[in-house]
């Protein structure tokens, strides 16, 4: 997939989250979105620096960051369920 697809896959992905928050009377529902979208990149990249303690890793692939965007935390959580598996 190109940059640029990415990048629209993305912004889709912000501004359908922005209008769920909105739809739900948020007084800052792009801020809320972005909080939201920031939360599973950041939850994904802790599972990745603390691997050496736990043992646990997650590969980074376009994948499993637009799960972790679009999912926020309990994305990441699906994705080290599926690892378990």
């Amino acid at each position: 997939m190109p940059w640029w697809g990415i990048a629209i896959l993305l912004l889709s992905c912000l501004l359908f989250f922005a209008a769920l928050h909105a739809a739900a009377k948020n007084k800052r529902p792009v801020k809320r979105a972005l909080l939201s979208m920031g939360s599973g990149a950041l939850t994904l990249a802790a599972v990745n620096l603390l691997s050496g303690f736990t043992g646990v890793y997650l590969p980074v692939s376009l994948l499993s960051v637009l799960v972790s965007l679009i999912g926020g935390v309990p994305g990441v959580t699906l994705l080290l369920f599926l690892n378990m598996l």
